[in-house]
């Protein structure tokens, strides 16, 4: 009787521990991801590193592609190349616009801030910020072949030929793209106006 009564209990145990197995999955739910992510395309990713690689053309090279729209957050900018292939997308008729550290442009005695200005590109200073340090480039977010440039490469002659840096080219990401266009926008909106020297 005893075996009886025990063999009842081992066996309701191992049903209940087994309708607990089956439940579980279907308890468990999906785990959301990380705040801040983003889908990623099957576009590319180009990584560069200075000063072994020449990270600079590949920027020109990226911007003379430009077709509608370039937004560049800067930090430390003095490269007279890059400056240029901005103020000559501007002048293709890309809408080319430029948020910068405030602090750090009116202290770079070689910056190309007030010469994009001059250009007829809008610039927006920020200094909400001990350092406006994003180093961004956003080209055409809002088509198929949009291109992110990222890294800690800031947009500088010392960034290509003196110091260790990375670049990361980002190409066809509309989700990413998105992101960062939404990013500079926002960084914009609380930048003030800048009016060349």
């Amino acid at each position: 009787m005893t075996s009886h009564r025990a063999r009842r209990g081992a066996a309701h145990a191992l049903a209940l521990s087994c309708s607990l197995v089956v439940l579980q999955p279907s308890a468990a739910r999906e785990v959301p991801p990380p705040p801040g992510t983003v889908r990623i395309s099957p576009g590319s990713a180009q990584l560069l590193f200075t000063p072994w690689d020449d990270a600079e053309s590949q920027i020109v090279a990226a911007l003379r592609g430009a077709r509608r729209e370039v937004l560049v957050q800067a930090f430390a900018f003095t490269s007279r190349t890059i400056a240029r292939a901005l103020i000559d997308a501007h002048g293709r008729g890309v809408e080319v616009r430029v948020t910068a550290d405030a602090g750090e442009a009116g202290r770079v005695e070689r910056g190309r801030i007030d010469e994009i200005a001059a250009a007829g590109i809008p610039v927006w200073l920020e200094s909400a910020y001990q350092s406006a340090h994003n180093k961004v480039i956003v080209i055409d977010a809002d088509l198929a072949e949009n291109v992110v440039i990222t890294g800690s490469y800031n947009w500088t002659h010392a960034a290509q030929h003196r110091n260790a840096e990375n670049v990361l080219i980002l190409r066809s990401q509309r989700d990413l793209a998105a992101r960062y266009r939404a990013n500079w926008m926002r960084h914009q909106a609380a930048a003030q106006r800048h009016s060349p020297r």
